[in-house]
């Protein structure tokens, strides 16, 4: 993919134009072993053990939405990088970059979304930082939130360590914060309960890893590019091939009906309160069963499988009996999804 002069809203997709962004701009200025793992969290030795660390920023539009709002999107966001490489969240930082004109009543409103989702997730903000901007130089309000967590003796939770035969677990249904997210901004009115699935996944996590201990190879949050690109990139990091079924992944009615309505592919679209595990195939059972008695995991289901080859390439098998290739997203349908 040909690099731009400029920054362009598809370098914010976490899709081709993101990738290549790090692969050309940031690693080869500031990489190292650490960085270059390019995880949802970094994984740093310390003397007293494994200590992950991420940081993350949302400057979603609109900031209220069904189902939550930035706050709790961050708060949520945050925590989930930190599970995804099994990690037990043990604290934030809350930034915030404030437009000149903010209704102070929305930024109380943030901020005890904020107070609610630390609170259900047992996580505290221990330190923060606030800046204001000029009126025009900023849209209401940006976040920035990062975690700390630890990592207990033992895990091991890589999109390197994805294994031919292991079983792909979705936590829940496709796309229900993208299409949420989209139909509040143009306004569309749409039939169904649509809501965004912001949660915080920490608790699911630690629960499988518990049950059954190395069957869990890898975790990943499908946010921006969604299921598929997070798949590529698993497929990628670990030279392996990824068999999805189309008729196995879970995803809402109204959200397939919007999907049809808008032209949309569920597979593309942003969720905030899933993860993807692949996991050794002798422990799926278990774990989904074990995930769908769990509110953050009631919809589970086995979506595919690992595959020896061709190395760095998702297939999907169609409802119709077919199969094509699933790429990373490419462009950017909806920006500002989180």
């Amino acid at each position: 993919m040909k690099m731009t002069e400029t920054i362009l809203l598809d370098h914010g997709s976490g899709g081709r134009a993101s990738q290549e962004l790090i692969k050309n701009i940031f690693l080869p200025q500031l990489t190292n072993p650490v960085l270059a793992c390019l995880e949802d969290s970094a994984i740093v030795d310390t003397p007293a053990g494994q200590l992950a660390f991420t940081t993350d920023s949302y400057v979603v539009d609109p900031i209220f939405f069904p189902g939550g709002d930035i706050g709790e999107l961050a708060i949520n966001g945050t925590i989930n990088d930190l599970a995804m490489r099994g990690a037990k969240p043990i604290c934030l930082s809350l930034g915030l970059i404030l437009e000149e004109g903010f209704a102070l009543d929305d930024l109380k409103r943030v901020i005890l979304s904020i107070q609610g989702a630390c609170r259900k997730a047992d996580v505290p903000v221990v330190t923060g930082d606030t800046k204001v901007v000029p009126k025009g130089k900023g849209d209401k309000i940006f976040i920035n939130t990062s975690g700390i967590g630890l990592v207990d003796p033992g895990i091991q939770i890589s999109g390197k360590n994805a294994r031919p035969g292991d079983a792909i677990i979705l936590s829940g249904s496709m796309g229900d914060h993208g299409i949420t997210i989209l139909s509040q901004r143009a306004g569309i009115s749409l039939q169904g309960n649509l809501r965004s699935d912001t949660m915080a996944l920490h608790r699911l996590v630690q629960q499988m890893l518990a049950a059954a201990p190395g069957a869990v190879h890898t975790l990943r949050d499908p946010t921006r590019g969604g299921v598929a690109t997070s798949l590529n990139e698993i497929a990628e990091a670990a030279q392996v091939a990824i068999e999805l079924d189309e008729t196995a992944i879970p995803v809402k009615p109204e959200v397939a009906a919007a999907c049809e309505i808008l032209g949309m592919d569920p597979l593309y679209l942003a969720n905030e309160g899933k993860c993807l595990a692949l996991v050794a195939p002798e422990h799926a059972g278990r774990l989904l069963e074990l995930m769908r008695s769990l509110p953050e995991g009631a919809d589970a289901a086995v979506i595919g499988r690992v595959s020896e080859g061709p190395a760095g390439r998702v297939l999907l098998k169609t409802a119709a009996g077919g199969t094509r290739i699933v790429s990373s997203l490419t462009g950017e349908p909806l920006p500002r999804i989180c």
